[in-house]
């Protein structure tokens, strides 16, 4: 660690977090020492903080109160995280319903917050300082597994329009003396993917940090410019808010000379797990309860493929119970190498609009599609929408034009897989523009959502 990168992250970035009465310096130290804690020691420490939240959200938040109060409940009968199931789901819509009701009458300043909407309209929600605290620490705890610290150059590729809109002059001087950049993941031309690229290799960052597909795309035109980007120290580049593919982590990973860290969670539903370098997908354990679950909602063993469902422990001012994420993943029962006693994610499998529906109803994963377009030479952009079970639409950027072979193979391929009765409709395009968020999807599916 150099001198500097260790007066920011000891000094300056808890000062700075202490001015904006954040908790994260000391919430990160308890982190650092609970993750070594045995499996049941652990859920000891998350039944406690549940049950001091479910008292806190029970006293304070008129929702939660009414809603305990019809199904005869007091905080007594909530006391470790299989109690959790006492309680209702939480959805996008109750929140919107009832966003009133979910604040809590002893709250502190809350901010208001809102998802990208990629896959809906957007779900407006309320962050206070201890929910900020707490994301924060657990994503200072994940970049540390990798020998990373606040302080150590960093470039950002990140495209909320909330993140780029507070670009003001004390957020620039900020970043500029924590040595954070910010690449806005907007319009991403050739024009501006060779200036991003050259602005990496003059800052050398120690970490690289956004979604897979930006650096997955800024991958692939540094390799089709040889331009060498392997040789600039980056420790690794840490990619979150989008599913992460195998061949974006293997193109990333070649190009950029680093390994890729995993990180998973959403704006709404907090940082859940973020990966360590022995490859364990650890769950933010402490301050957060994941539930997988059926379609009926019926708690699912590891290993088995269900919705993500989350309480988060650190949201007592606007509360998170049992909240669904859309998201589908399953959980591990197994012990990482690294020795920590977090548990752990076995797969992450993205959103239910991820999955596409064959004509006969089976269910697959979206990349049963990509691949087939994945290995077409010449296609160099692509999205998937499946608009019903009889038509699913391709855009395709290509190289020298799409030709009728090209439009047969894609057809006959899609046929294979959704039902030879399915309309594969094919269109090139000029781009595949980013989603308002700045996050690019592959496949979105009208039918699995």
């Amino acid at each position: 660690m150099s001198l500097y990168t260790g007066l920011v992250s000891s000094v300056l970035f808890p000062l700075h977090e202490k001015l904006k009465k954040h908790d994260t310096l000391a919430i990160r130290k308890s982190l650092e020492q609970s993750q070594w804690l045995s499996a049941d020691q652990l859920h000891d420490l998350q039944a406690k903080r549940l049950s001091a939240f479910v008292e806190n959200i029970y006293r304070h938040v008129p929702y939660y109160r009414q809603v305990m109060e019809e199904r005869q409940l007091t905080p007594a009968d909530i006391q470790n995280a299989g109690d959790l199931r006492k309680l209702p789901f939480l959805s996008k819509n109750l929140i919107r319903e009832h966003f009133e009701a979910l604040k809590s009458d002893i709250a502190g300043p809350l901010n208001r917050f809102n998802t990208g909407g990629s896959s809906g309209q957007p779900l407006i929600f309320l962050l206070g300082n201890e929910r900020v605290s707490h994301d924060v620490a657990e994503k200072w705890r994940a970049t540390r597994w990798w020998g990373v610290d606040i302080g150590d150059r960093e470039i950002v590729a990140w495209g909320s329009p909330i993140e780029l809109g507070a670009q003001d002059k004390i957020r620039l001087a900020r970043d500029k003396l924590f040595r954070s950049e910010l690449i806005p993941a907007f319009d991403m031309t050739r024009e501006k993917l060779l200036g991003f690229i050259e602005r990496i290799r003059q800052v050398k960052p120690a970490m690289l940090f956004g979604y897979p597909s930006v650096f997955d795309l800024l991958a692939k035109t540094a390799e089709q410019n040889d331009i060498r980007m392997d040789n600039l120290g980056i420790r690794v580049a840490f990619v979150t808010s989008e599913r992460l593919y195998p061949y974006q982590r293997e193109n990333i990973s070649r190009v950029f000379g680093c390994p890729v860290a995993n990180g998973y969670g959403g704006r709404d539903a907090g940082f859940i797990a973020h990966e360590c370098p022995q490859g364990g997908m650890h769950l933010s354990f402490e301050d957060i309860v994941v539930e997988i679950v059926d379609p009926q909602g019926t708690p699912l063993p590891p290993g088995q493929s269900g919705e993500i469902v989350v309480t988060h422990l650190g949201t007592s001012e606007f509360p998170f119970v049992r909240y669904r994420t859309g998201d589908i993943a399953a959980l591990s029962d197994k012990a990482c190498g690294c020795g920590r006693g977090l548990p752990m994610l076995e797969s992450i499998e993205g959103r239910s609009t991820d999955f596409v529906v064959a004509a006969d109803g089976t269910m697959m994963h979206g990349l049963a599609l990509i691949y087939i377009l994945r290995d077409m030479e010449g296609v160099d952009a692509f999205k998937i929408t499946q608009e019903s079970l009889q038509h699913t639409h391709v855009d395709l950027v290509v190289k020298t034009g799409l030709t009728d072979k090209m439009t047969q193979r894609v057809q006959d391929g899609f046929k294979a897989r959704l039902g030879q009765g399915v309309d594969i409709s094919v269109c090139e395009v000029s781009e595949i523009p980013a989603e308002k968020s700045g996050k690019y999807r592959y496949v979105v599916s009208k039918v699995a959502s």
